[in-house]
C-alpha cells in the first residue's frame, strides 16, 4: 500500500460549459473558460512550480514561482493568476524561468532553517519539494543579517503546533481560514521583512480558530503541522474512509503507519466536503484507541455484581440463553432491540433483521426516534420521500437561505462553511432560533432577519409566514398548479389565510414582531432561490411533525423545490441516522420505508430470510420502556447507543432499564446504559470496520477497514455471532455481501454495491435502473408521492407549560467541539474547549436570582433537578436558558420531560419548564451518579475514566 496522492491544480478548475484551447509546451489542451494557466498545465501532467498556490484557494500570485513566458506578451506572469484564452501559446521552461525560479527560492530558503533531515515534514514538505523542482543546489545568501530563524513556536493547540521559524507567509494558511472555513481567526500582521502570521495577536489556542485544520492542510512547510506527525513522522500508507461524527458525511484518508493512524486528511473527492474538515473529524480520532476501550466481553448475574470477564462464546451464549428463556416465560414480545446511527448500514441492517427474523417481532427501533423521526413522517407524507431533497453542493445556488432550529456551524460545520461561502458571495439569511447562534452575525456574515421565537412556537411562526404568502399573492401558481394537488392546496390555502394564522395574531405567542415575519416571508417568496435547512429545533417538539410538514407546504407554495439553490434540508445529527432509517430500523417500516402491513414488501423479505415475518408494528422506544416499567418487556439488545444518556426523562429510561431480567449493551466503551446491562458485548470503531454511511443528503459513502478490530470481531459479525446462537443462521463473509442483499430486497438501493461505490466514490440514493448515477436532487419534475400534498398545520400548544414554579424554558442543544453524548469527544483533547456543560442564562433572568457567572446552580424541573454552572449570556433572550448534554455527570435529560411528537413520540428536548435559583450542592441525582462511580471503583467494576 501507498499514500493516496491527489492531483493539485494550483488554482481551481472552473465549471463552464464554454472551453478555450490553449497551447503549453507545445502540446494543445482545452480546458473550460476562466481556468488559470497553472491549472491548464496541471490538467495536461504539467506541474508548474509553486508555493503560494492550491486548488482549495482562489489565486494569489504572491510567492513569484508560477512564472511562465507566453508568446506576444511582455514579462513572465504568474500561471495562478493568469487566465487561459483560446489560441494562447505558453511556455513553462525556459532557461530564463529556470533563472528566476531558482533566484526566487534561494531567497526563501535564505531565511529558513536548513534542517530538513530532522524536519517533522522532511519527505512531505514543498519548498523542499520545489527547491528540488527548480534546481536549486547553493544559497548565496549567509545567515549573517537579520532572519527569523528565532520566532517562537505556538504549540497552544492540542493538535498541532505553530513553529514561526519555517513560515514563508505565503498567506495559504491565511486564505483557507477566509475562503474554506470563513472564521478569519488568522492575518498577516506587520509589513515587509517583519510580516508575519497571526492568529489574531494571542495564541492559537485563545484566538477564534475553531481547528478545523485547514490551515494546517494549506500550509507549504512545517510551519503548521500535526503534533502526531511531530511525535510520529510522516505516514507511509493511507486508505479513505467515512467520518463517524455529523449527518455530513465527511470523506478522508486515513494515513497510517503500520495499523497506527498518524494523522486524518479531508479527502478532495469527498462529494459531501471536498477537502475541508472539522476540529472533530480531522482530529478528534484518538478515542479509538483510548485506553477505556473495552475489548473483552463480559457478563454478571446482577446489575450490582462485578464484571466478569469471559469468551466471546460464553457472552453470546448467555445472551441467546437468556433470550430465549424470556420468550419462553413472558413471550414473542417481550423483548427487542435499538440499532444504532453510529454503526453502519450493513450493521444496521443485520440486527433489524436478527429483530424480525431471529427474534420473531418488529421490536426495533432507533437514536432516530428521539431526533429526526419527524422529518421521515412530515416528508413522506407531503412529498413522498423520508429524506432531504438536495445535495449540500445545491447551497451554491441559494439566494435566500432560511435557517430553522439548526446551528450549522456548531452541529454540521463542515457544511456551515460551505453556508458562510455562499452568505459572503451575497445571499440573504434568515434565522429562526430561541438563541442568537454565530450566524446571525459572525464576521463577513449578518443575518437579514433573526426571528428569535419562543421555544414551542414553531409551527406558529412558520403559518404565520405561509399567511404573508398567500394573503399577498406570493405563491406560485403556475408551480402548485402542475406539481401540487390542487384540493389540497385550496383546503390548506383557506386555513392559512385565516386571521388567527397572521403574524400579528402570533405575535404574542411567537414573540418575533410582526413586521419581521413579514418582512422575512417576502424576502423568502420573492428573493430567488430559497432554501430551507433545519434541525432538532425543529423535530424535538411536540409538534415536530406538524412543522416538517409546515416547511414543506411553504417550499411547494413557493415553488422551491425540485432545483438547484432551493428544497427542505434535514441535517441530520448522527453520522448514519439516516442510513439507519433506510435500513428498516423503525417498528413499523421494512427497509426502504415500506410498511410492514404490507403484503406484497413482507413476502418479498420473508423468501429471502426463509422466515414469517410480523405484520403488525411492533414497540418504539418508549413503548419498551413503559412496558418494561409495567413488567411486560424483559430484554433487549441495544448496539451503539447510550439511552440512560441520551433518551429524555433520565429516571424513567432508567427505572425501565433496571425492570428488565437482560439487557445487552454492544459499544466500544462502558456508556451509561452500561449500568443497567447484564451481557456486554465489545464495539468496533469506524476504524476497524468495513461497511457504508448514509449522509444526510442521502449519499452512501465506503467505510474502509484500516486496523483490525480491537476486540476480534466487527460489529456486524458479532450480531451474526448472537443470531446463530439464537437459532437463526446468517452466514456472510463480508459486509459487501450484506450490501448486495440490502440491494436485491430496497427499490432505492438496487444499483448499490460495494464495486461500484469503489468506482464512483459515492453514490446518492435512489440509485436504480431508472437513476443508476443516483440522484443529487429529489423531486425535479414530479414528486416522489405524484402530486405534492399541503397537508393543514394547526399550531396546538405544548402540554408544557411555565409557571409561578416554573417560569424558565429550557431549550437543549450541542456544541462544535463536543459530539452527541460525548463517549467519543470526552475522549480526546476536545474537551479542552468544553469541559463541561454549562447554563447560559440572560443577564435579566441571572440578577433576577442574584446569580453571577460561574456560579453553581440548581436547574429544576418537574422532572428532576441538576446542579450546573451558569454562564450569563446575551445569546439567549429573557426566559429562555440553554444547556448541551455532552457529559454525562451533568446528566442534562434528568430535567427533560417525556412529552413527544404527537405522530412519531420524539422527544420535546427543547421545550422543558425550569427554575434556577443559586446552590453550594449536586443534586441528589448527580449525588447518586458519583456514588455509583465510587462504588463501581470499589467492587473492582469498570469505569469511565472521562467522568
Amino acid at each position: 500500500m501507498a499514500l493516496i496522492k491527489e492531483l493539485d491544480t494550483g488554482t481551481p478548475i472552473r465549471l463552464a460549459a464554454t472551453t478555450v484551447t490553449l497551447t503549453i509546451d507545445g502540446q494543445e489542451v482545452t480546458v473550460p473558460i476562466g481556468t488559470s494557466v497553472m491549472a491548464a498545465a496541471a490538467t495536461m501532467g504539467t506541474q508548474i512550480p509553486k508555493l503560494c498556490a492550491t486548488d482549495m484557494l482562489e489565486p494569489f500570485g504572491s510567492c513569484r514561482l508560477c512564472l511562465i513566458e507566453v508568446e506576444g506578451r511582455r514579462g513572465t506572469p504568474a500561471s495562478c493568476t493568469t487566465i487561459a484564452e483560446d489560441g494562447m501559446v505558453v511556455r513553462t521552461q525556459t532557461p530564463k524561468l529556470a533563472k528566476l525560479r531558482r533566484g526566487v527560492m534561494e531567497l526563501y530558503i535564505s531565511d529558513h532553517p536548513l534542517t530538513c533531515l530532522t524536519c517533522s515534514a522532511n519527505g512531505d514538505c514543498e519548498l523542499q519539494t520545489q527547491a528540488g523542482a527548480v534546481g536549486l543546489r547553493d544559497v548565496r545568501y549567509g545567515y549573517e543579517g537579520e532572519n527569523h530563524l528565532d520566532a517562537p513556536t505556538d504549540a497552544s493547540n492540542p493538535y498541532f503546533a505553530f513553529e514561526s521559524s519555517k513560515c514563508i507567509v505565503c498567506n495559504r494558511c491565511v486564505r483557507a481560514c477566509e475562503e474554506v472555513q470563513g472564521t478569519f481567526a488568522l492575518t498577516i500582521q506587520g509589513r515587509g521583512f517583519g510580516s508575519k502570521v497571526s492568529p489574531g495577536g494571542t495564541d492559537f489556542f485563545s484566538s477564534e480558530c475553531v481547528s478545523c485544520g485547514a490551515c494546517v492542510q494549506a500550509c507549504p512547510t512545517a510551519t503548521l503541522n500535526e503534533k502526531s506527525v511531530i511525535e510520529m513522522g510522516v505516514p507511509e500508507h493511507s486508505a479513505v474512509t467515512t467520518c463517524a461524527y455529523c449527518g455530513v458525511g465527511c470523506s478522508f484518508k486515513a494515513e497510517m503507519q503500520g495499523d497506527k493512524v498518524v494523522r486524518m486528511v479531508p479527502y478532495k473527492d469527498g462529494k459531501a466536503n471536498e477537502g475541508h474538515s472539522c476540529v472533530k473529524g480531522r482530529f478528534a480520532y484518538g478515542y479509538a484507541t483510548h485506553k477505556d476501550r473495552i475489548t473483552k466481553p463480559m457478563i454478571r448475574e446482577t446489575i450490582t455484581d462485578p464484571w466478569r470477564e469471559v469468551t466471546w462464546a460464553e457472552a453470546i451464549d448467555r445472551a441467546a440463553s437468556e433470550f430465549r428463556r424470556i420468550q419462553a416465560s413472558y413471550g414473542r414480545d417481550a423483548i427487542g432491540g435499538i440499532t444504532s446511527s453510529r454503526c453502519t448500514n450493513e450493521e444496521t441492517y443485520l440486527v433489524q433483521k436478527l429483530i424480525r427474523a431471529g427474534f420473531g417481532n418488529n421490536n426495533v427501533d432507533t437514536c432516530a426516534r428521539v431526533c429526526h423521526s419527524p422529518t421521515g413522517y412530515g416528508l413522506k407524507v407531503t412529498l413522498g420521500t423520508s429524506a432531504g431533497t438536495q445535495d449540500f453542493r445545491s447551497v451554491a445556488q441559494a439566494d435566500v437561505i432560511l435557517v430553522i432550529g439548526a446551528n450549522p456551524t456548531d452541529g454540521h460545520p463542515v457544511f456551515g462553511s460551505r453556508m458562510k461561502k455562499r452568505l459572503r458571495e451575497g445571499a440573504r439569511l434568515i434565522v429562526a432560533d430561541p438563541r442568537r447562534i454565530d450566524l446571525v452575525k459572525s464576521p463577513h456574515v449578518r443575518a437579514d432577519y433573526h426571528l428569535q421565537l419562543k421555544p414551542g412556537a414553531n409551527v406558529a411562526l412558520i403559518n404565520a409566514i405561509a399567511h404573508v404568502v398567500v394573503t399577498e399573492g406570493l405563491v406560485d401558481e403556475n408551480y402548485v398548479r402542475t406539481r401540487c394537488d390542487l384540493n389540497d392546496f385550496e383546503t390548506w390555502a383557506r386555513f392559512i389565510a385565516e386571521v388567527r394564522n397572521s403574524p400579528e395574531a402570533v405575535e404574542e405567542i411567537t414573540g418575533v414582531p410582526a413586521a419581521d415575519v413579514r418582512a422575512a416571508a417576502r424576502l423568502y417568496a420573492t428573493g430567488g432561490n430559497a432554501a430551507i435547512y433545519y434541525g432538532l429545533g425543529v423535530t424535538e417538539h411536540s409538534q415536530g411533525s406538524t412543522m416538517v410538514m409546515g416547511m414543506a407546504n411553504l417550499a411547494m407554495a413557493t415553488g422551491n423545490i425540485g432545483r438547484e439553490g432551493v428544497g427542505v434540508n434535514p441535517l441530520r445529527g448522527q453520522n448514519n441516522v439516516q442510513g439507519s432509517c433506510d435500513m428498516g430500523s423503525f417498528p413499523h417500516e421494512l427497509p426502504g420505508y415500506r410498511h410492514v402491513s404490507d403484503d406484497a414488501t413482507r413476502e418479498m423479505f420473508e423468501g429471502l430470510w426463509g422466515v414469517k415475518l410480523q405484520s403488525e408494528p411492533g414497540l418504539r422506544i418508549p413503548n419498551m420502556l413503559d412496558e418494561a416499567v409495567q413488567g411486560r418487556f424483559k430484554g433487549i439488545y441495544i448496539q451503539g447507543e447510550d439511552p440512560a444518556q441520551s433518551d429524555p426523562d433520565t429516571q424513567h429510561v432508567t427505572a425501565g432499564l433496571r425492570a428488565m431480567e437482560c439487557v445487552v449493551v454492544q459499544d466500544i466503551f462502558l456508556n451509561e446504559t452500561a449500568k443497567y446491562a447484564h451481557v456486554f458485548l465489545p464495539g468496533s470503531s469506524f476504524l476497524e470496520k468495513d461497511g457504508t454511511f448514509t449522509n444526510a443528503e442521502r449519499r452512501i459513502s465506503r467505510v474502509r477497514k484500516v486496523m483490525s478490530p480491537m476486540a476480534g470481531y466487527a460489529d456486524w459479525e458479532v450480531t451474526q455471532l448472537l443470531s446463530n446462537a439464537l437459532g437463526y443462521p446468517m452466514s456472510y463473509r463480508h459486509p459487501s455481501e450484506i450490501m448486495d442483499e440490502i440491494a436485491a430486497l430496497t427499490p432505492t438501493f438496487s444499483g448499490v454495491s460495494f464495486a461500484k461505490l469503489d468506482q464512483v466514490g459515492s453514490i446518492q440514493w435512489p440509485c436504480n435502473e431508472a437513476a443508476p448515477n443516483g440522484t443529487p436532487m429529489m423531486h425535479v419534475d414530479r414528486f416522489v408521492r405524484g402530486l405534492g400534498k399541503f397537508m393543514i398545520t394547526e399550531f396546538v400548544p405544548t402540554e408544557e407549560r411555565t409557571g409561578a414554579k416554573f417560569p424558565l424554558i429550557l431549550t437543549t442543544g450541542r456544541i462544535l467541539s463536543q459530539y452527541n453524548v460525548g463517549a467519543q469527544t470526552r475522549r480526546t483533547e476536545n474537551s479542552r474547549w468544553h469541559e463541561e456543560d454549562v447554563l447560559e442564562i440572560h443577564p435579566f433572568d441571572a440578577e433576577l436570582r442574584g446569580i453571577a457567572d460561574g456560579d453553581l446552580v440548581a436547574l429544576e424541573s418537574r422532572s428532576g433537578d441538576i446542579a450546573i454552572k451558569a454562564r450569563i449570556s446575551e445569546r439567549m433572550q429573557p426566559g429562555v436558558v440553554y444547556t448541551t448534554f455532552h457529559h454525562a455527570k451533568t446528566g442534562a435529560n434528568v430535567i427533560t420531560t417525556d412529552y413527544s411528537d404527537w405522530a412519531t413520540n420524539c422527544p420535546e428536548y427543547k421545550v422543558t419548564a425550569v427554575q434556577v435559583r443559586r446552590t453550594n450542592r449536586p443534586s441528589d441525582w448527580q449525588a447518586k451518579f458519583y456514588d455509583e462511580e465510587f462504588s463501581l471503583k470499589r467492587i473492582g467494576g469498570y469505569l469511565d475514566a472521562a467522568e
